[in-house]
């Protein structure tokens, strides 16, 4: 009688650690390219958002005498404190601010604490950043009680003061102002050239890149200074 052998098969320890091993790299690989693409269909809400809130920020300044919104010398609130005066300007109903959709970009979902690093959390969903994803550039006053302007900005400033509204930056993703992006992750604080989204003087909108300087030292970011040649924005309304 002849007899048939069955041999059992099944994969060795070997085989399994390759298996687990490949689906690593490959959910190494494919993750932040979904990121990426997730961060790039948010951009046309956001940009789209800080195309309305120029619009507000530049009706505030026809009914204020021609004058943006006033200066304020604690940040963050120099930044974002604007959201208490655009509301009707923007038609915002909203009662509580956090649900103030236009002031929450949907890329927005994590920013850098420099006590805590990073934090997995909107800006838009922090009351010190007053809900608000967009800054108005208004850091000129951010620190300490002078009068003079210790850096660029133009909170305060009149419209018709500005030089080149074309390239001035009116209200930005508050990203951009460290600088870093929420539409490139990089999951870096500070680097050269992080994409962001703006809105200037002269109400266009688009991403730009930013300019940081590492070789400036003591926490100084990029809304500390203008832009060399060749950047399509600048801080200063001069």
């Amino acid at each position: 009688m002849k007899r048939t052998f069955i041999v059992a098969t099944g994969f060795t320890l070997l085989e399994l650690l390759l298996v687990v091993t490949v689906l690593v790299i490959l959910a190494a690989l494919i993750l932040p390219a979904l990121r990426r693409t997730k961060a790039k269909a948010a951009r046309p809400v956001c940009m789209n958002n800080l195309r309305q809130i120029g619009t507000g920020i530049r009706m505030y300044a026809e009914d204020s005498n021609d004058a943006f919104l006033p200066a304020t010398n604690n940040p963050p609130a120099s930044f974002t404190a604007y959201t208490l005066l655009m509301k009707s300007y923007v038609g915002s109903r909203s009662t509580k601010p956090e649900q103030a959709r236009l002031f929450a970009c949907p890329a927005d979902t994590f920013f850098w604490d420099y006590e805590n690093g990073w934090i997995s959390q909107g800006l838009n969903q922090q009351a010190r950043y007053y809900y608000s994803s967009y800054a108005f550039n208004g850091g000129n006053f951010s620190s300490g009680g002078s009068a003079t302007p210790r850096w660029p900005g133009i909170a305060g400033r009149k419209l018709s003061s500005i030089k080149e509204p074309v390239k001035t930056v009116l209200a930005i993703e508050f990203a951009a102002l460290l600088p870093y992006s929420w539409h490139e992750p990089a999951r870096i604080s500070h680097y050269n050239n992080a994409q962001d989204a703006a809105c200037f003087v002269d109400g266009h909108v688009s991403l730009v890149k930013m300019y940081w300087n590492a070789a400036k030292t003591n926490g100084v970011e990029a809304w500390h200074y203008d832009p060399p040649t060749g950047y399509d924005y600048k801080w200063s309304g001069d």
